[in-house]
């Protein structure tokens, strides 16, 4: 894991979440957080691809 959370750390964190947005809240904050994660990776993946083009482009000339 990135912050070398364990797993009594993640079970104070999941507490914590749920004392702030209640249980009801908790599909929806996961699937938004999912969503927003996706995103991410994908525009990671589209701008690796761009420059990977830009650059070839580059060695060609």
């Amino acid at each position: 894991m990135p912050f070398n959370l364990g797993p009594t750390e993640l079970i104070i964190v999941l507490v914590i979440v749920m004392i702030l947005f209640g249980v009801g809240k908790l599909p929806e904050i996961g699937g938004a957080v999912g969503k927003a994660l996706r995103e991410f990776k994908e525009s990671q993946k589209s701008d690796k691809e761009k420059t990977s083009k830009s650059e070839d482009n580059l060695n060609n000339k």
